[in-house]
């Protein structure tokens, strides 16, 4: 991990490590307070103030990302590859979605029909999880 953080030119901090590993090793894409909850385990005299200011840190060093997917609080997660998101409009579970080549073409043809010079891009699909689905129609 160390060497992650030094192209970022960020220090390794225990806070900074936790964090990371606490995100690394989930598959959910939690908000800051179940995360606080989580590295507070590790490091009990934590703040919620050292989560989230780490958060931001960590995220704009791109080596997280945060949510922003049209629910408060934000979502994040420690997978900063790109891949796409599809969240439950019932309960709000947030499940990665792996559909390569698609940033890269979509960003291409945004291009060419924006004249732009595209940097990134955000999407997420809607809809419901398996779970609600079956509540819903009651299959």
């Amino acid at each position: 991990m160390r060497r992650t953080l030094m192209p970022s030119g960020l220090r390794l901090t225990p806070q900074r490590r936790a964090i990371l590993e606490v995100l690394r090793g989930t598959d959910r894409h939690p908000e800051a307070s179940w995360i606080y909850q989580e590295v507070r385990k590790r490091l009990p005299s934590i703040s919620l103030g050292t989560v989230y200011r780490n958060l931001v840190r960590l995220a704009e060093a791109g080596l997280i990302r945060e949510l922003v997917l049209g629910t408060q609080p934000s979502h994040w997660d420690g997978r900063p590859s790109p891949h796409y998101h599809v969240v439950c409009l019932r309960c709000h579970r947030i499940v990665d979605v792996e559909l390569p080549g698609l940033a890269t073409e979509l960003e291409a043809r945004a291009a060419r029909v924006s004249n732009f010079a595209i940097q990134g891009h955000t999407l997420h699909f809607v809809g419901l999880c398996p779970l609600c689905k079956a509540n819903v129609t009651g299959a």
